[in-house]
């Protein structure tokens, strides 16, 4: 579970940096900010110094350049992102997760099976009303942290979960977690997800912050029960799941740029359909073929 832990904290603070930047840097914020960088970098040194993996000064240097950062940030931003800029930002996040979403939707074998999960899926999703019961989240949220993060909590929190949880990199490194030991992946993962979250939080909010909760519980459920997932997640598995996620990454980021609003979240049950059909099929042709076998 470690991996997941480091990789649910990146998340989470990125997330909380993005959402400074949006918002703005006030003076006690920029002080306190400060003061752990600083007392980070101490620590650091010490460590350095005892253990002798690494120059403690290098440790200082860095976290004086880390204060310095933090300080001009603060400066900077001290009342939020101007709107134009984020309007701006908000393109190039939409521009890049759409070409994530066709990029991860081409990892299909079948194109027929990603038809029918996103059918099926949809179906689910439409009788459970996911999209609603998310925007029952957004709302409450509004209520307790502000009307200006009413219209895009849920957005912030599907989207980044989607980007975080789709793909190779969450299922094998949780996989690989559980089933050897090895958190290498994960913390790879959570070095991108980290500056991923900062990106996307100081446009789309507080909503990214929440998607550190859904990371958290989907890793670690996989690394977990990994002894017990791991026949089902086969490559092909893993493939299909790949390329139901990148069309709703890209469904995302359509509607990020506004060219047109659509349920995503109804969806969101197609990510699980391939993982049955596979199994399912698997049963269904034994039985007909012990069926034709039996006089």
């Amino acid at each position: 579970m470690w991996g997941t832990i480091v990789n649910t904290a990146a998340i989470l603070g990125g997330a909380l940096i993005g959402v400074l930047i949006r918002k703005g840097f006030n003076r006690k914020i920029v002080i306190t900010g400060a003061v752990i960088l600083i007392l980070a970098a101490v620590i650091a040194a010490i460590i350095g110094g005892l253990t002798e993996l690494y120059n403690p000064v290098a440790a200082l240097a860095a976290g004086a350049a880390a204060c310095i950062l933090w300080a001009a940030a603060g400066l900077l931003l001290r009342n939020g992102m101007p709107e134009s800029f984020s309007n701006i930002i908000m393109q190039g996040i939409g521009l890049s997760v759409a070409v994530i979403g066709i990029s991860n939707s081409l990892e299909t074998n079948n194109m027929l099976i990603v038809i029918m999960s996103l059918v099926i899926g949809g179906i689910i999703g439409q009788a459970a009303d996911i999209e609603g019961r998310l925007d029952a989240l957004g709302d409450y949220a509004q209520r307790k942290m502000g009307a200006d993060e009413n219209s895009t909590f849920s957005q912030g929190f599907v989207s980044a979960s989607l980007i975080f949880c789709v793909g190779a990199m969450a299922i094998v490194g949780s996989l690989d977690a559980g089933l050897k030991g090895d958190y290498m992946t994960l913390y790879a993962k959570s070095m991108l997800d980290g500056i991923t979250s900062i990106v996307l939080a100081s446009t789309l909010g507080i909503g990214v912050a929440f998607s550190a909760l859904a990371v958290f519980v989907y890793q670690g459920a996989i690394t977990l029960a990994s002894s017990a997932l791991s026949p089902l997640l086969s490559e092909m598995v893993i493939s299909e799941m790949t390329a139901v996620g990148g069309i709703l990454i890209m469904d995302i980021g359509i509607s990020m740029l506004k060219i047109k609003k659509s349920n995503v979240g109804n969806l969101l049950p197609a990510l699980f359909i391939p993982p049955i059909y596979f199994p399912l099929t698997k049963l269904v042709m034994q039985l007909f073929k012990t069926i034709s076998l039996t006089p």
